[in-house]
C-alpha cells in the first residue's frame, strides 16, 4: 500500500511542467498595462456624455456666496434667500443670478428685491439689561429700547435674540447676524438658559417635584433641565434651567401652577455668564465666544 501511493504521488505530480509559468502569473504581469490603456478610455467617456460641463472654479479669497453676502447685509438669514434667490429678486452687477452656490466678490453690486445692498462685518454684543427697558417698538414711550442702551457700540443694524419685556432683566444678546438670530429662536433649539425667578410666594416642594418633571402647556411640551430653590433666599426665589430663551415660556411655567411672577433675570444664556458685566453693562463677545454660540 505504502508503494502504491508513493507512484501515484509521483506521477500526480510529473503531469504540469513546473518550468512553465503559471497563466496566472501572465496575467498579473500585464496587468498594469492594461489600467494604463483603459484608464483614458473611460475619462473620455465621461467628458464625451458631459460635453457642456465647466470646470469648478477654484473659490478665490476675496469671494462668498451670495446667499452669504445677503445674510451679512442683515436682510434676511441665508436660507430665507435662498428662496429669494431662486424666484430670481436677486441680480449681481445687474444681472439677475439664480445658482445656487453662486460665487460674488466685496466689490460687485448685488441688488436684493431692487434694494442695492452692502454686506456688513458680524457683530456680536453682549447686554446686562436692566428693568423698564424693552426689545419692542410698541409699548409706549414710557418704556425704552434696548438698543438705547448699547448706542455708539456699532454702526451696524443690531437686533435683539428674542424678546425681553420691560421687568425681565439680565443677559441679552444683540446682533446683525440673522443666521444665528433665527437659530436662538426654533424651538429645537439645544442650548441651556438659567432664569432666576421670583414668585409672588413660596414655590410649593410638589409644584416644584412636578415642574421638574416638565409639563405640558397649551399642547406644547415644555422640558425642564433643572429647577430647585435659591440657597439662602425665600422659597418664593426659584432657580430653572431651560433650553427656552423664550421669556414667556418662564412665565407659563409658574402661571400654570397658580403663581404670579414678579421678576425674570436670565444669569446664563448659552456658556455666556454675567461675570464682570454690571447690570445696564454691555461688552463685544470675544472670538472664541463667537465660535462657541455658533456651535451649540
Amino acid at each position: 500500500m505504502n508503494n502504491n501511493g508513493g507512484n501515484s504521488k509521483r506521477t500526480g505530480s510529473s503531469r504540469p511542467s513546473s518550468n512553465k509559468p503559471k497563466p496566472a502569473m501572465d496575467k498579473r504581469s500585464q496587468k498594469p498595462k492594461k489600467k494604463v490603456a483603459d484608464k483614458p478610455k473611460v475619462e473620455d467617456e465621461k467628458i464625451a456624455k458631459k460635453p457642456n460641463q465647466a470646470p469648478k472654479r477654484a473659490k478665490a479669497s476675496d469671494e462668498i456666496r451670495l446667499n452669504k453676502y445677503i445674510s451679512n447685509s442683515g436682510v434676511c438669514s441665508r436660507r430665507d434667500a435662498d428662496i429669494y434667490i431662486q424666484s430670481g429678486n436677486v441680480k449681481v452687477n445687474g444681472i439677475p443670478v439664480t445658482e445656487m452656490g453662486y460665487l460674488v466678490k466685496l466689490t460687485d453690486v448685488v441688488n436684493f428685491d431692487g434694494v442695492n445692498l452692502t454686506p456688513e462685518k458680524k457683530e456680536y454684543i453682549l447686554l446686562n439689561k436692566p428693568k423698564n427697558f424693552t426689545t419692542a417698538f410698541d409699548e409706549g414711550t414710557e418704556y425704552r429700547n434696548v438698543l438705547e442702551l448699547v448706542k455708539g457700540s456699532t454702526t451696524a443694524k443690531i437686533a435683539a435674540v428674542g424678546r425681553m419685556d420691560k421687568n425681565t432683566t439680565g443677559l441679552l444678546l444683540l446682533t446683525n447676524d440673522t443666521d444665528m438670530i433665527r437659530k436662538f429662536s426654533l424651538p429645537s433649539q439645544k442650548s441651556s438658559k438659567i432664569y432666576q425667578v421670583s414668585l409672588d410666594k413660596n414655590l410649593k416642594f410638589e409644584d416644584l417635584e412636578k415642574i421638574s418633571k416638565g409639563l405640558t402647556i397649551d399642547n406644547h411640551r415644555i422640558f425642564v433641565e433643572e429647577i430647585s430653590y435659591i440657597e439662602k433666599e425665600p422659597k418664593s426665589e426659584v432657580g430653572l434651567k431651560l433650553r427656552s430663551s423664550n421669556i414667556k415660556v418662564v412665565r407659563s411655567i409658574f402661571e400654570n401652577f397658580g403663581y404670579d411672577v414678579l421678576r425674570i433675570d436670565r444669569v446664563a444664556f448659552a456658556g455666556l455668564t454675567k461675570k464682570n458685566l454690571p447690570r445696564g453693562n454691555w461688552r463685544l463677545l470675544t472670538e472664541q465666544e463667537i465660535i462657541n454660540l455658533k456651535n451649540v
